[in-house]
């Protein structure tokens, strides 16, 4: 009667973690996405989300580069690289936008973001998933904010300075200043949306590096074969389901960001090019905005991937320690399993270790209390994660540090070259 009373508990448990509820932990996601209006759960707001998209993202920026560039202001007020930051910002916005779309309406919120898979995790999984998707909208803010800043500073003394007075609203100042507003607030859209599904595949990444860490302590117990092997299916399924879901966004995204950081370097590197603060400043912060977006993506997906490379290296590990000890060091017989002896080597030091976790630990594993294994199911174990690599893939490319070092050294050299050219002042 207990047994039975303590599964249905547990089955409403579950039940409640899985469906969604007005006041959940998604609840300030809900209200971000409503506030950007993103949100598509409904027919209306379905309207309302696709019409503010094409406002911000098509016809302000066109309004913007065709009625306010002012080709007849001064030399400095001149906006020669307009079209570069319209087109780079308005495809990734419109990529990171209908990308979105899609999470949401097809998958869900909740399930998107695998929050009805945190029932079968453990208590420190799901605290600390929770932490990290209380403090997303935090990280969101802090990427965004300084170039805000920055792109607040110039729009105010592009219109302040006398650079355009085109009377669309009576009055000269009314309409700078309402223009002003159009711009930065498409600007804000644009960009806000793109870093928005960065951090949301951020989110994701680092539910599943909580899982590999908390998977590495069946190394440290007295675990069967069938149920790590199990375990570690279920992280590699998990980790294809995101991989899967966020490739063409990756692949588009990494395309988008290159091209434009080589338009912007071909168009800035001419011999006529006027180059100065004032007139490629907001090239430059486009550029800086949108290769920041992308470390967010390529920095997650590496993270994944060397955490699920370290579960290899910890099973072979835990294999040595275990043969090690399963032999007597006189006779080089068996021993009897479970016998606790000392180790053959010490498991500790006192070195700094750093910021190492149980993936990256050097020490060594006290392989006493896991003798009950077999060597031969030892040895197929780590086989088996020798030949069957988990990671983020996009289209069957491991997104592994060696790519993601030479993609982050092209990306760097344009950015600082760009950066180079345009902060000269003349």
């Amino acid at each position: 009667m207990d047994a039975e009373r303590a599964t249905l508990i547990a089955k409403r448990k579950k039940i409640s973690r899985t469906i969604s509820s007005v006041n959940d932990e998604l609840h300030s996601f809900r209200s971000w996405l409503q506030w950007m209006c993103v949100d598509q759960s409904t027919g209306c707001t379905f309207c309302l989300s696709w019409f503010v998209f094409f406002i911000f993202t098509f016809v302000i920026p066109i309004l913007s580069h065709f009625y306010l560039a002012c080709s007849n202001c001064d030399n400095r007020h001149t906006r020669p690289y307009d079209s570069h930051v319209q087109l780079s910002l308005s495809s990734i916005a419109t990529l990171s936008f209908v990308c979105l779309s899609q999470f949401v309406r097809i998958y869900g919120l909740r399930r998107f973001l695998f929050l009805d898979k945190l029932c079968d995790e453990s208590e420190a999984v799901r605290r600390n998933y929770t932490e990290q998707l209380n403090s997303s909208l935090t990280i969101l803010f802090v990427f965004v904010a300084p170039c805000f800043t920055a792109e607040a500073a110039y729009k105010i003394w592009w219109y302040t300075s006398g650079a355009t007075g085109i009377p669309f609203l009576v009055n000269a100042m009314v309409s700078d200043a309402v223009a002003c507003a159009l711009e930065l607030a498409s600007w804000l859209y644009r960009t806000v949306v793109f870093f928005l599904v960065c951090i949301l595949f951020r989110l994701i990444c680092h539910l599943q590096i909580l899982r590999l860490q908390d998977f590495a302590q069946v190394f440290h117990v007295d675990s069967d074969v069938e149920s790590v092997l199990k375990e570690h299916l279920r992280i590699r399924r998990h980790l294809r389901i995101i991989s899967h879901r966020y490739r063409v966004f990756i692949m588009w995204a990494l395309i988008l960001v290159t091209v434009s950081q080589f338009l912007s370097l071909l168009d800035t590197t001419r011999s006529k090019a006027d180059l100065s603060i004032f007139k490629a400043g907001e090239l430059a912060l486009a550029s800086v905005s949108l290769l920041a977006g992308l470390m967010i993506l390529l920095r997650s997906a590496t993270r994944i991937t060397h955490k699920a490379q370290g579960v290899t290296c910890l099973a072979a590990k835990w294999h040595v320690c275990a043969t090690i000890e399963s032999f007597d060091p006189d006779t080089e017989t068996p021993t009897a399993t479970g016998v606790t002896r000392n180790q053959v080597f010490p498991l500790s030091d006192n070195d700094d270790a750093g910021s190492e976790d149980e993936l990256d630990s050097t020490k060594l594993i006290p392989a006493y209390a896991y003798s009950t294994l077999s060597f031969q199911k030892r040895q197929a174990l780590v086989s088996y994660f020798e030949n069957n690599s988990a990671g983020i893939t996009v289209f069957g490319f491991m997104l592994d540090r060696t790519s993601v070092h030479t993609i982050v050294m092209i990306e760097m050299s344009l950015v600082l070259w760009l950066l180079g050219k345009t902060l000269v002042f003349s």
